[in-house]
């Protein structure tokens, strides 16, 4: 049995995830804490954190796992570089899955939306469009920066000289190496990704939506299973899927 704490129990993904624990026979909630509770006193009884509470708490926690020597499966998303890397530092001490996203099919597309760049080459304007619900903080989503930061990987870019964000006014011609991100928010859409392929002659669309969090929830915790049975190291879905 793996006894699992859940951080950011409250929100959304928070409470989606309790709801989905009795999917998982070898799960049990050890634990939940949301904003203003002290996470201390629980991290005994459990074996993994999945926190989902923000990306301000995230490096908090991810200090105190490692000090409790506790796994964590961190869905968070919007953390800066200095962020990244104080959290991510801790992966030295314990196991630690970080993804942007924990959907199967998500995770499909990463692996596809890589194979289709090798595939189809430099010829091709790369853009991502993603839609998310009226309450989403952060943009471009974190689904689509992993998506922008694969497709630049495979070109040999850094795509913080490549990467543009929506267009306006008078900005002439598309730049052959430019990555389009854009961010669409509205209703109560879940997740929309798309990653278009545009060549001369011919488009290849790549697209995922996502209908409910369930999909995300039931992934972090298959990921938190997974995790606790690895040494320590920094891991993401691809790993738990076994698609690296």
């Amino acid at each position: 049995m793996t006894n699992i704490i859940i951080t950011g129990s409250k929100g959304r993904m928070g409470q989606m995830l309790a709801a989905c624990v009795p999917q998982h026979p070898g799960l049990r909630i050890a634990g939940q804490i949301d904003q203003g509770d002290d996470l201390r006193p629980v991290l005994a009884s459990g074996d993994v954190v999945i926190d989902f509470s923000s990306h301000s708490a995230t490096p908090g926690i991810a200090a105190l796992c490692a000090e409790y020597n506790k796994a964590m499966v961190i869905g968070t998303t919007g953390h800066s570089k200095e962020d990244r890397t104080v959290i991510t530092q801790h992966s030295s001490r314990i196991p630690m899955v970080l993804s942007s996203n924990f959907s199967t099919g998500v995770n499909a597309l990463f692996w596809l939306a890589r194979k289709a760049a090798e595939i189809l080459g430099p010829g091709f304007d790369l853009e991502i469009v993603e839609m998310h619900h009226r309450l989403k903080r952060d943009a471009p989503s974190g689904t689509a920066r992993t998506l922008a930061e694969i497709l630049a990987q495979v070109r040999g870019q850094q795509l913080e000289r490549v990467q543009r964000h929506g267009r306006a006014g008078i900005v002439g011609e598309r730049a052959a190496e430019e990555i389009g991100l854009h961010s669409v928010r509205g209703g109560d859409v879940v997740g929309d990704h798309t990653v278009i392929f545009a060549g001369l002659g011919e488009r290849v669309e790549l697209t995922h939506k996502a209908t409910s969090r369930e999909t995300f929830a039931n992934g972090a915790l298959r990921a938190a299973q997974w995790v606790v049975r690895q040494p320590p190291g920094l891991y993401d879905m691809q790993h738990v899927l076994g698609l690296k």
